[in-house]
């Protein structure tokens, strides 16, 4: 019987494991509105992954970005099922609580490190429209280049 767990636990370990998502989005750099085109990849379902821009002119930057995540101890919230359904999953809207040991904590708060062939910087900060979806359920937020300027930046739900 425990073989038979493990094996399935695997096997989905691996399907999860190989699961690439990608997204774009679109922005405008401040002041003057010269358009910017976003692209991201991920291969863990959009928290964490790789990111470029490209500004208007052909000016184009990529890196890392994360979503920033932290992890809660299941048992911390033991009390809260004294009387109840355990994990919340009977109460409208709200996601099962999943039985393993830890729990992942979504912020929405995503951030990123870009890097032009020249060395340029841009650096990001997004807020997730829906943080357990990662990247791929949208989001909005903003960009600053080495030069001072701004790029609002918009990711539409994929």
């Amino acid at each position: 019987m425990h073989h038979k767990a493990f094996s399935a636990l695997l096997l989905g370990a691996i399907a999860l494991g190989g699961c690439t998502t990608t997204g774009s989005g679109t922005g405008a750099v401040e002041p003057g509105g010269a358009p910017v085109s976003f692209a991201w990849k991920s291969t863990d379902g959009g928290t964490t992954g790789t990111m470029s821009a490209t500004l208007g002119d052909g000016k184009s930057f990529s890196g890392p970005y994360l979503e920033i995540t932290r992890q809660a101890r299941n048992e911390d919230f033991s009390p809260m099922w004294s009387g109840w359904q355990f994990g919340w999953n009977d109460w409208g809207g709200w996601q099962p609580f999943p039985a393993a040991e830890y729990t992942t904590l979504y912020s929405g708060r995503v951030v990123a490190n870009l890097q032009s062939p020249d060395a340029q910087h841009m650096r990001c900060r997004f807020q997730l429209n829906d943080p357990a979806s990662g990247m791929g359920g949208g989001g909005q937020g903003k960009c600053q280049l080495d030069s001072g300027r701004s790029v609002d930046a918009v990711f539409p739900n994929g």
